[in-house]
């Protein structure tokens, strides 16, 4: 059943709000945003940045105690037995300081940069992903980081200190209905005087159970002396009509304190509004340019966390006379691993160093080292369990109790597959890459393929398109990719080359740029709804990222005297492994089932394969597929559990 609330949203209005919300210009340059034009600016990102003195000075003295925290006082195995973070292990960490990693020091924050918040989150992610959500909920897009964006003083002054060393914060944007088409939200919030009146359910509000302060995303109606739209409020968790109607259980991340909110006649300040009316999307996607980088942190961390288990056990379990390490069918899963983490720990680390730096716009890049970080660490992880055969799949308690160590490899597949879906699932992220990657495309030949624009501002378009084509399409020709002498300093004598495969990269996105092209003016407008041909463009530029991540990496490692030939071995092994990634995915771009995949699709949803699915039970029940979220007073028990 679907919630009453919503109200139908049409196809043309959905696009609307969600390119509204956008950020529209680039005022700083983009590493990514040029590699899908086919401009390899590899000096965007080389040398390698890296952190003040002063910044890694408290960082690591931070990481030294918080990694103490984690060894001495948090119960992983506890935490997954009882389905709860401990009160005194959430008291520990707001006395470590751990609720204002992100937040300035005059608030009472630490004031880390984001890539030492980054390295927490592996840290503690490592010991207990759970554990990890509830930090991250709180500060990657919880209320001090929309604060610290766009928050007024009085409100920095008001609700950042008590962010961070006392209150935990959540946000809330999902409801019943609604996900990531937020044009349909049904939460409002009328205005009132001084106040606004808010009314609505939200969904899957990590943190929410807990929260002492929530960012809530509500509808404002539109009248005289209000823009109405989409808007962001601060709200207080104990204010009357608010209740936490049912804490929800999970896969995996079993203590995350996630649940069902109702907002019933709740009476909000307008001095509580962040930022104006109708900016709350806007205010909630810009958040998320540096919020999305605590997931692949957290997957860097499960990654080093199974190429350990995965050395480990290799050393100690033998078949056919000689480690299964040896044996090139678990030999390759264990390069794989190790590979993968070394080029994952490079894009999160580049990311967010260049997020602290604020020369260059990151929103593509942090969306890519989501995407990629989620679906590499779920495979990592996949194939740390088969290494472990039987034993993956067994419980860490079970294999305790048999007096076998407790390696929970299953608990952290789990836990893991959660991360494809948080923050923008594969699919969202897919779409909202790829529209950031044809924005330069759309700024100057959009109108062209607008039915709603009239024939004098198309003839403009195509006079803008003209010049810029003529311009760029001819620099997709040639390049130093083409030159075998080019980036000679990533071969240096007794290392392995990593020249040709950044030679490989400016070659691929030239010929990726080219595909683009070619996909616009083969399809136009209809390339909108072409999703699978866009996320093979958006994974086969994720690839590249990675690839010049990871070589950029292991230079500086090498210049730095720090492991500089084994970095080198795994940058080029990864570099071989992603472009034979990248080649298939080139390949699939006009080779594909595409076309009949939606003739199939159009057959299962109109009936006409229901007798494929006899001869089974299904174990669910009939109840509704969606939950009613009619506005109201609230008829459950109150399940708020503030930790103080």
């Amino acid at each position: 059943m679907t919630a009453p609330s919503v109200r139908p949203v049409s196809e043309r209005e959905a696009r609307r709000v969600a390119e509204a919300a956008r950020e529209q210009g680039w005022q700083k340059p983009s590493f990514a945003k040029e590699l899908f034009l086919g401009r390899f600016r590899l000096d965007l990102i080389h040398p390698y940045p890296t952190p003040a003195p002063e910044d890694v000075r408290r960082g690591e003295e931070f990481l030294a105690r918080l990694r103490a925290f984690c060894e001495t006082r948090i119960d992983a195995a506890r935490i997954e037995r009882e389905a709860r973070i401990p009160d005194e292990t959430v008291a520990g960490l707001k006395e470590l300081g751990a609720l204002g990693m992100k937040i300035d020091i005059k608030y009472g924050g630490l004031g880390l940069t984001q890539v030492y918040y980054n390295k927490a989150l592996m840290l503690v992610g490592s010991v207990s992903p759970a554990v990890g959500a509830l930090l991250s909920a709180h500060q990657s897009i919880g209320v001090p980081q929309p604060l610290k964006l766009f928050g007024t003083q009085e409100q920095k002054d008001a609700f950042l200190p008590r962010c961070a060393r006392s209150d935990i914060s959540a946000f809330l944007l999902t409801e019943p209905d609604v996900g990531s088409d937020p044009a349909r939200l049904a939460t409002t919030a009328v205005p009132d005087g001084d106040d606004y009146v808010l009314d609505g359910v939200k969904l899957w509000t990590t943190n929410g159970v807990v929260a002492d302060l929530l960012v809530v995303m509500a509808r404002v109606p539109k009248s005289e002396g209000h823009k109405g739209g989409i808007t962001a409020f601060v709200v207080e968790t104990a204010s009357e009509g608010v209740t936490v109607e049912h804490r929800n259980a999970f896969m995996g991340l079993r203590g995350i304190e996630n649940g069902v909110t109702r907002f019933h006649q709740v009476r909000v300040p307008a001095a509580n509004r962040i930022g104006p009316e109708g900016a709350g999307l806007k205010i909630a996607l810009t958040t998320l340019n540096t919020g999305r980088l605590s997931i692949p942190a957290m997957c860097v961390g499960a990654g080093k966390w199974c190429l350990k288990v995965a050395r480990e056990w290799s050393a100690a379990r033998e078949q056919w006379g000689k480690s299964i390490a040896r044996h090139e069918a678990v030999g390759a899963k264990i390069s794989f691993i190790a590979a993968t983490t070394f080029a994952l720990e490079a894009i999160v680390d580049l990311s967010g160093q260049m997020a602290d730096e604020d020369r260059n716009d990151i929103r593509i890049e942090a969306a890519l080292a989501k995407l990629y970080g989620s679906e590499m660490g779920w495979l990592m992880t996949d194939e740390l369990v088969q290494i472990r055969g039987g034993r993956g799949y067994e419980t860490a308690a079970s294999l305790a109790a048999r007096g076998e160590r407790a390696v929970p490899a299953e608990q952290m597949l789990r836990d893991m597959r959660i991360n494809r879906i948080f923050e923008g699932s594969t699919e969202i992220m897919h779409l909202l890459i790829a529209r950031e990657a044809v924005d330069a495309h759309l700024s100057v030949a959009g109108d062209l393929i607008d039915p709603e624009k009239s024939l004098g501002d198309k003839a403009r378009a195509g006079a803008r398109a003209g010049g810029f084509y003529a311009r760029w399409l001819p620099k997709l020709v040639t390049g130093p990719g083409q030159l075998p002498t080019s980036y000679a300093e990533f071969h240096p004598a007794g290392h392995s080359d990593l020249s040709g495969h950044l030679r490989y990269v400016e070659r691929a996105s030239r010929r990726l740029a080219r595909s683009t092209f070619y996909a616009m003016s083969r399809w136009q407008g209809r390339l909108e709804t072409k999703q699978g041909f866009l996320g093979r463009v958006v994974d086969i530029g994720a690839e590249l990222f990675a690839m010049s991540a990871a070589c950029v990496l292991a230079e500086r490692l090498r210049t730095q005297g720090a492991h500089g030939r084994e970095a080198y071995g795994l940058a080029d092994a990864f570099c071989r492994q992603a472009r034979i990634r990248a080649d298939e995915l080139f390949a699939r771009l006009w080779t594909n089932t595409d076309t009949l995949d939606r003739q199939v699709v159009n057959a299962v949803t109109a009936g006409a394969c229901a007798w494929l699915e006899e001869g089974i039970l299904d174990p669910g029940d009939d109840g509704p597929w969606i939950a009613d979220a009619t506005p109201g007073p609230s008829k459950s028990e109150n399940v708020h559990r503030p930790v103080h």
